[in-house]
């Protein structure tokens, strides 16, 4: 495994935040807990939480946490979030996913965590996890789980037509041929006209691609870069040809084609092994789980699509027993046996030690018993950490998406929907006073 490296989110972003930070109340520091216990607020979209909390609160005298279900980030969970912290009354610890923490940084939202991590946790989390909360060697949130991604497929179609399970990008293509050959309704993957624009940048990702990245205190924003346009164009292919279901993501259509065939793979992060499992039971014993395809064997890389994080905020009155909290929530094994009585969860731990307690509560007779955490982790190993997300990552995917909708009929192409997004997210960069460029 690599050893870690502490990554930049930049200078450029470094710079901005000793501006917005410098009027934030993070000096308040902790109350004196007085004769009873710390008590912390939390709040959480992830499933699970309220078990956690519990078994926390069972366990633990000095601090107490009161947690708060939020609906998820696109559902208006990241609007509380934000709308709390201009109030100056977030919670002392809240979660948000990996592509939102540039946003909320640049925001002043999350408080410089640096010197409160405490350096038996840092040692114990997954690099690749922990350099997407590192920006400029100060870390802003602690990683939950990191999800590689994979590819799903059902098993028994591609077993009953002699369709080889593919290797590489060039072999998916010829799969995907084949598999429309033999069964004209059928198609191997889909290519997602909402929320699209995550999964192109987890493909774009893999093969090198750098969508955002800072240099002299200038953020270079680049969506058509050669890897992108390599993999934009590929994708394009595939939906021309009509290799690929153009549908929403997450929609009951597609859900549909995966319970009937008529969609034989999912391309996605660890985490949607566990989410088929609830989402699609009648699948059991049909579905198994490759390694995502590379474009070069010799030279694997992997990409995530996925995953989540917790950040004690600025607001945070107790932030040494808020991090108390969070250590213990992404390094106990009481604490993933907690989140996993709630339900069937693939998520794979940012603490690989976490793994064989992941590995022991998951029931994979649905995947003919696949040892599919031996195979994430072998993938989570492969994360290449040149990916840096952008400061306002919504604007760029809900621009993105428009356009992959668009390219989804015919009016555009994904390179062109990536281009959109790139120049539609240009205005909101530049309103936060940031030094922006493209190439």
């Amino acid at each position: 495994m690599p050893g870690h490296r502490a990554t930049a989110g930049t200078t450029a972003l470094l710079t901005l935040l000793v501006l917005v930070l410098a009027g934030c109340s993070t000096s308040r520091g902790s109350d004196t807990a007085g004769d009873g216990p710390v008590r912390l607020t939390f709040w959480s979209a992830l499933r699970g939480s309220q078990e956690v909390v519990d078994a926390f609160n069972r366990t633990h005298t000095d601090i107490k946490v009161n947690f708060q279900q939020v609906p998820s980030g696109e559902q208006g969970g990241w609007a509380k979030l934000s709308n709390a912290a201009r109030a100056g009354n977030s919670p002392d610890v809240a979660t948000v996913e990996y592509p939102q923490l540039p946003s909320f940084t640049i925001d002043g939202v999350p408080r410089d965590i640096s010197k409160l991590l405490p350096d038996s946790v840092r040692r114990k989390i997954l690099p690749q996890a922990l350099d997407l909360t590192t920006f400029d060697g100060r870390t802003y949130a602690v990683p939950v789980d990191i999800e590689p991604m994979v590819f799903l497929y059902r098993k028994d179609i591609f077993t009953k037509n002699h369709i080889p399970v593919p290797k590489t990008w060039a072999e998916f293509e010829s799969s995907a041929r084949e598999l429309k050959k033999a069964q004209p309704r059928s198609r191997i993957a889909s290519l997602f006209t909402t929320g699209g624009t995550l999964y192109m940048a987890g493909y774009a990702w893999q093969a090198g691609a750098q969508w955002y990245q800072t240099s002299n205190d200038t953020w270079r924003v680049s969506m058509d870069d050669a890897p992108t346009r390599k993999v934009a164009g590929y994708w394009q292919r595939l939906k021309d040809d009509d290799l690929v279901r153009v549908e929403p993501g997450s929609s009951q259509q597609w859900r549909a084609h995966l319970r009937s065939g008529e969609t034989a793979g999912y391309l996605a992060g660890a985490w949607a092994a566990g989410s088929m499992m609830a989402s699609t039971p009648d699948g059991k014993g049909k579905w198994a789980i490759a390694p995502m395809p590379q474009w070069d064997p010799a030279k694997p890389k992997v990409s995530t699509q996925g995953g989540s994080t917790f950040m004690v905020t600025k607001d945070s009155r107790h932030p040494k027993e808020a991090m108390e909290f969070i250590s213990w929530m992404v390094t106990s094994p009481d604490a993933l046996k907690a989140k996993l009585a709630s339900g069937v969860s693939s998520a794979f731990p940012s603490v690989p030690s976490l793994v064989p307690v992941a590995r022991k509560e998951m029931d994979t007779s649905y995947f003919s018993g696949q040892d599919i955490f031996g195979l994430f982790g072998k993938q989570a190993e492969m994360i290449t950490s040149s990916w840096k997300w952008g400061p306002r990552m919504v604007s760029t995917t809900t621009s993105g998406d428009d356009g992959l909708a668009r390219a989804g009929v015919g009016s555009g192409t994904v390179l062109e929907a990536l281009r959109e997004a790139q120049s539609r997210t240009m205005p909101d960069l530049k309103s936060l006073g940031l030094s922006v460029t493209t190439g």
